[in-house]
């Protein structure tokens, strides 16, 4: 069976693993900021990893499945840089950040990031939301 049958159940993994991940970053970062224990626990933070594994995987099988890739298609270079800063920020908003003032910053701008990388992906246009105002 060639890998194109499977773009339904590629899609529908990654959507949830983005999903899964968006939700569980927002939770670590709320209890970071409760000054919880549970926001840096090793359970969750290797269930964690394994869910952004499948969400990586699943990206890369879209990705040779559509033909588009990054440094190709403006978007998908566009998706893969924001994450870079997505997880930059998130790494500080989580355990780098020094104050709870710059943890809090950086989680405020790590979910601004994620939810533009969101809307990235659904128009499939390197400007996002932004160029819905285009119309």
């Amino acid at each position: 069976m060639a890998l194109v049958n499977w773009f339904p159940q590629i899609l529908a993994a990654h959507v949830g693993a983005v999903v899964i991940s968006g939700t569980l970053f927002t939770l670590r970062g709320l209890a970071r900021m409760a000054d919880w224990r549970i926001a840096n626990h090793a359970s969750v933070r290797y269930f964690s990893y394994l869910n952004d594994t499948v969400l990586l995987g699943a990206a890369i099988l879209l990705t040779v499945i559509v033909h588009q890739y990054p440094l190709l298609d403006a978007w998908l270079t566009v998706k893969v840089a924001l994450l870079l800063v997505y997880i930059a920020l998130g790494s500080i908003a989580l355990k780098r950040g020094r104050t709870p003032r710059v943890r809090a910053a950086a989680y405020v701008a790590a979910l601004t990031t994620f939810g533009f990388i969101v809307s990235v992906a659904i128009t499939q246009n390197p400007w996002g939301v932004f160029a819905l105002l285009d119309r």
